[in-house]
């Protein structure tokens, strides 16, 4: 027994197997995890590396080297890079796409560890981070307050964390924007020239009393017990009584030396919220969570600490993910109904029973592959919500076909219950061939390679699932849904009276529907016999000519593809955007604050901005899947900003009128940045010059920048090497210093206690804080040198000397950092494209000016950011589109039995791409990753209307009409159907094509554009690619009648 066939005959059963995929489908839609975008996991880790008062060459050669040459023996790297600046070491190991991201971060921390003994002692921290999507901070929050002290809001944001990590599916915390407290011990130099005790011999007291080292365990009679030593310090009266050195029957006490009490480390990244001081605590959440659910248990929390809080600190709530999550499901979720009303809308022509029967296969076809994406391990995002979007239109189509053969034999009087089953049979062959043409489209989109293949794959699973349910859909429920609905056979009526009496009326205003719905199919057919008509039999007495016409066109369209252009992927439609600036290198904290102020205060002039977060000396924490948050430098500062009532358009403009008003600002660099979807890119412009010495690398750098700011429409053209920084080398004279007594290692000591401390162990209070111990000059602020010069040094007799008698200070340049991409040592040049600009045209006409530089032997370029990154993506993209082709070729062979039945369907695929081309090029948009997308799954659409003709063709030559007969009956009777098809996916896109959307608007539009010029230019083309390549019939065994075939009599 057939699937229709049980399903007719056995309707009870099928009723209560839908009923509980309709109850599945909304339990998958509670239970799905929800997210703003999907989660990639990028194999790769960043190992960051502390190294206090080091300059770029030092951090190189005595950090990176030795890491880089641990890491390098790794498999599967696909990338070792490595920044080394002032006092920090950034590096980065990306893996190839696909590995084992958790393997692989344990091989790195592997390495770390053995190579981190041979690092130079003052190395301050070594942290090694994994790039993972739970990473990824879910809410940003401010504690603001002018007046508390840096301690206070250190204690009150660690209790916020606390409450937060309470709050289930939270994956980590984290407090930002503050120096730490510590627990600060000033030496008196003089006080300790005075009782001739050695700086070393301070720091070894002071670690040493606070060793904590374990006693072990001691028996006392028949019990043991664990053993005691001097333990740790407990307060700061024991840090202040610390014995030093003895002398005879006394000692010296570290209170006879120096100061001790609570300050704060020096201030390397500060933070504001709307202008105000401000400590900053972020959330990031677990993988495959429902970020709605995780966000409301952080807030019910928040309450508890608001209650807490002293009068003059406040708790802001600011970034919360949650809400664009919800922008855009809100806005996918009325484009879907307004697509739902449009699709109805195309099938009214069918009459309302059909139509009505068709419209019930969208709820259940949804809840099926709902249901699927959930056990697949898929979240509900914009991504795979565009994916259900695309597939409304498309997953009807199975269900017109078998309704309309079905009802087609039911006006011939045959009894519904077995005209269901019969019709049904006749035709799902077709309908199977059809629906598999459509997969294959889409199938190859499943396996794209790279990040940006894991970006968009939700994308074809939901359209895969949603047309594999709707197929499966189409031949069992609705055949019963047919055998009852449709008119035809004896109407039940109702016994109640009140209830026969409505069903009479709404029995009555259907049949009127459906009459109407008649008369206008006969209006539409009419239409078609007196205008398509007569154009098809031109088209067939010309055959060549036409032909030739259409391959004319298809060459025009192609000329545009240069004018539109390439990309990879667009800005993301969020709210949220960032304001970088770059001060000078070697510019102050304070220095940068300026330029940061003057931003802060244009955005409060600005209007339509909710809140901002102002970030000095560091990049704002991570809140974007593909932004990581790794620069910190006092000449840098990040504004991360939201503005209201979200428009793109209206976004555009304030953003473009703030970068004019930024521009004219002396002494930084500042641009404004929108988040951008797919994988990460530092800038879609981006030039890295390689070679071996830093200053011809600075002198090319320059070159390069210049090149880049003389192409019009670039903007925000950043070199980080543009201006070499200034040290001051103290130039110690070891000859001097010796006959003074000086050891060397005294004098670097010396000067570190004066300028960035010596930390000389930690200090635990009872409540489990934890705070470093650091021994530093009685020095307020930043030293001068001045005051340096004047710094005593302890000689090995106990003498003082002044450290100007052994310096000789004078200024040196020096390359502000040093970046090294896979270890060869290179100068990145980065520039954005300006508002109407395309990215692909920008970066054609660098790179033909960097062709024209006399390179020196040893050094090169390479064009990365989108370039690079399209390259990795799009060579994914391009297998996609063979395999998809080949497989729908293969399918038409099998289905025909001809390769010229073959080449006449697949002939319809170009008159799409001029379609495409053309759609683009009028609304502004490119060629990007996700327009591709639909240029592939264009094809399977086209291939489906145009089988149906072909199919119909041949049935008809089967059955004795002349060739030119057969083609033109076969257009007139198939174009209302193709029509209505083709309106029904139209119809579904249209909200995602008006939406405005960088990301799936392009999508919609190059389906919509393929389809209606394939509608039209097929409905000539095609018959005439069959007259001029016409199968041979005989070779031909009569196929089953496809559903072309079921509009005419059995």
């Amino acid at each position: 027994m057939s699937l229709w066939s049980f399903s007719v005959r056995r309707w009870q059963f099928t009723l209560v197997v839908f009923a509980l995929l309709i109850a599945t489908g909304l339990w998958a839609l509670s239970a799905i995890p929800r997210a703003e975008d999907p989660s990639l996991r990028f194999p790769g880790s960043m190992v960051i590396v502390q190294y206090p008062g080091a300059d770029p060459q030092d951090v190189e050669r005595l950090v990176v080297d030795p890491i880089e040459d641990a890491l390098a023996g790794l498999e599967d790297i696909k990338r070792l890079n490595s920044t080394a600046l002032d006092g920090l070491a950034l590096i980065e190991i990306e893996f190839i796409y696909g590995t084992d991201p958790d393997r692989k971060y344990d091989e790195v921390v592997r390495e770390i560890n053995v190579v981190r003994p041979s690092l130079p002692a003052d190395v301050f921290s070594v942290e090694i981070h994994q790039f993972t999507p739970g990473t990824v901070n879910i809410v940003q929050f401010a504690l603001v307050s002018e007046t508390a002290g840096w301690r206070e809001l250190a204690k009150l944001a660690g209790n916020l964390e606390e409450l937060i990590e309470t709050a289930p599916g939270v994956r980590r915390t984290e407090t930002w924007a503050h120096p730490q407290p510590e627990v600060r011990v000033a030496i008196d130099l003089e006080r300790l020239a005075s009782a001739r005790v050695p700086l070393g011999q301070v720091i070894a007291a002071v670690q040493g009393e606070n060793a904590g080292i374990p006693g072990g365990a001691v028996d006392v009679g028949l019990r043991r017990y664990n053993l005691k030593t001097s333990g740790s310090y407990e307060s700061l009266e024991e840090i202040s009584a610390t014995v030093v050195a003895a002398r005879g029957a006394g000692v010296v006490r570290l209170r006879d030396l120096a100061e001790v009490s609570w300050s704060a480390e020096e201030e390397r990244y500060l933070g504001r919220f709307n202008g105000e001081r401000a400590v900053f605590v972020t959330a990031s959440m677990k993988d495959n969570l429902n970020v709605f659910e995780v966000r409301d248990a952080i807030y019910a929390r928040l309450p508890q600490l608001e209650a807490s809080l002293p009068s003059h600190v406040r708790l802001e709530r600011g970034f919360d993910q949650s809400q664009n999550v919800q922008r855009r499901l809100s806005r996918l979720q009325f484009d879907f109904t307004v697509a739902i009303a449009l699709v109805a809308l195309t099938l009214l022509p069918l009459g309302l029973r059909a139509a009505g029967i068709v419209m019930i296969s969208i709820p259940l076809s949804l809840a099926i592959g709902l249901t699927a994406l959930h056990v697949f391990g898929f979240s509900l995002n914009q991504l795979s919500i565009a994916g259900f979007v695309v597939a409304l239109g498309l997953l009807v189509d199975d269900s017109i076909v078998v309704v309309e053969n079905i009802a087609r034999h039911v006006r011939q009087g045959m009894p519904r219950r077995d005209t269901a089953i019969a019709a049904t049979n006749q035709i799902w062959l077709a309908v199977l061939g059809c629906t598999v043409t459509l997969l294959l489209a889409f199938v190859p989109l499943l396996f794209l390679p790279e990040s940006a293949g894991d970006f968009v794959r939700s994308l074809p699973a939901a359209v895969l699932f949603t047309i594999l349910a709707s197929f499966f859909v189409a031949l069992s429920i609705i055949p019963f849904l047919a055998s009852r609905l449709l008119r035809g056979g004896a109407p039940r009526t109702p016994r109640q009276p009140w209830l026969a009496t409505a069903w009479a009326r709404l029995r009555t205003f259907v049949d009127g529907a459906d009459a109407v719905a008649d008369r206008l199919l006969a209006a539409l057919m009419r239409a078609i016999h007196r205008f398509y008509g007569p154009a098809l039999r031109w088209g067939l007495a010309r055959p060549r000519r036409t032909l030739a016409m259409a391959l004319g066109v298809f060459a025009l369209s192609l000329l545009l593809v240069p004018a539109i252009g390439f990309s990879l992927f667009p800005t993301a439609d969020i709210p949220q955007f960032r304001v970088r600036i770059e001060a000078p290198d070697g510019a102050s904290l304070a220095e940068t604050d300026k330029a940061l102020r003057f931003v802060e205060e244009r955005l409060a002039q600005a209007g339509g901005i909710r809140w901002w977060f102002s970030n000095l000396g560091r990049e704002n924490p991570r809140v974007y899947y593909n932004l990581l948050s790794r620069n910190a430098a006092a000449n840098l500062a990040e504004v991360f900003a939201e503005v209201e009532d979200f428009d793109p358009a209206r976004t555009q403009r304030l953003l473009d009128g703030l970068r004019a008003e930024f521009a004219g600002y002396p002494g930084a660099r500042i641009s404004v940045h929108q988040f951008e979807n797919g994988p990460p890119v530092a800038a879609p412009i981006e030039i890295r010059v390689i070679g071996p010495d830093i200053e011809t690398l600075r002198l090319l750098a320059a070159e390069v920048e210049k090149l880049i700011a003389a192409v019009p429409g670039t903007r925000d053209v950043m070199n980080a090497v543009r201006l070499q920084r200034t040290d001051l080398d103290l130039n110690i004279d070891t000859e001097k210093a010796a006959l003074f007594g000086v050891p060397a290692v005294e004098a670097d000591r010396t000067v570190r206690l004066a300028v960035a401390g010596l930390s000389a162990g930690k200090f635990r209070e009872p409540d489990g804080d934890e705070y470093d111990i650091t021994l530093r000059l009685p020095i307020e602020g930043r030293p001068t040198l001045d005051l340096l010069r004047g710094i005593q040094i302890s000689s090995v007799t106990g003498e003082q000397v002044p450290l100007a008698q052994i310096t000789s200070p004078g200024f040196t340049t020096a390359a502000p950092l040093i970046k090294r991409y896979n270890r060869e040592r290179a100068v990145t040049v980065t520039a954005w494209p300006a508002t109407g600009y395309a990215t692909d045209t920008l970066t054609r006409e660098v790179i033909a000016g960097l062709d024209a530089i006399a390179w020196p032997p040893g050094y090169r370029y390479v064009a990365a950011g989108e370039v690079e990154a399209r390259s990795e993506s799009f060579s994914g993209l391009g297998v996609a589109m063979l395999v998809a082709v080949f497989g729908i070729l293969a399918v038409l062979v099998l289905e025909f039995g001809s390769f010229r039945s073959m080449l006449i369907v697949f002939g319809v695929v170009p008159l799409g791409i001029t379609g495409a081309l053309v759609a683009l090029f009028l609304t502004g948009y490119t060629l990007s990753f996700t327009s591709l997308i639909g240029m592939i799954a264009l094809v399977g659409i086209e291939i489906k209307n145009s089988i149906l003709l072909v199919d119909f063709t041949n049935q008809l030559r089967v059955k004795g009409l002349a060739l030119d007969d057969a083609i033109a009956e076969a257009g007139e009777v198939r174009f209302l159907p193709i029509l209505l098809t083709s309106m029904t996916a139209i119809g579904g896109l249209m909200p995602l094509a008006v939406q405005g959307s960088g990301l799936y608007s392009p999508l919609a539009i190059v389906i919509i554009g393929g389809l209606v010029s394939s509608t039209l230019l097929a409905r000539l083309v095609t018959p005439v690619m069959y007259k001029l390549l016409p199968p041979d019939i005989e070779s031909v065994a009569a196929p089953a009648p496809g559903p072309a075939g079921a509009a005419q009599p059995a």
